[in-house]
């Protein structure tokens, strides 16, 4: 008899629901988001980011262009500007822009706990990954950032 079956992988003969091929079960979509933009000639960097407990994180920057992340463990305090503060816990994504938007916080919620979490930046080439925002700008800015919890 003859092989007439052209479905795709994970599907019975015409097209059908079948059982999932057995590598769709090891894969989970953690994240989905289509940028704003990519930088051109972008370069893609993937770092470990380890931060020992109450760390404040990195002061107000910028990326050249967006950023998607994976809490591994503990609590991150993460805010884009525009947006209010929030906790990100581990096994939870988040992603930011990049461009001109101010990433305020990424530190460690936790004061007994590491916080660690991997990014993976499609970066500007030959521009530095990130670049703070000084006293002057964050001063001009304030009315874009959310307010703040009491």
């Amino acid at each position: 008899m003859p092989d007439d079956d052209t479905s795709e992988p994970g599907q019975g003969p015409s097209g059908s629901a079948a059982e999932p091929a057995p590598w769709q079960s090891c894969i989970t979509t953690l994240l989905e988001q289509e940028p704003p933009f990519v930088p051109d000639r972008a370069q893609a960097m993937t770092l470990l980011v380890q931060y020992p407990p109450g760390h404040p994180g990195i002061p107000p920057h910028r990326h050249t262009g967006p950023a998607f992340g994976y809490v591994i463990e503990g609590e991150m305090l993460f805010e884009l500007e525009g947006e209010p503060e929030r906790v990100v816990r581990a096994g939870e994504s988040f992603w930011e822009p990049g461009g001109d938007v101010i990433h305020y916080q990424d530190g460690n919620n936790q004061a007994d706990q590491w916080l660690r979490f991997v990014v993976v930046m499609l970066c500007e080439q030959g521009r530095p990954m990130l670049t703070f925002v000084d006293d002057g700008e964050l001063a001009a800015r304030r009315d874009r950032r959310a307010p703040r919890p009491a």
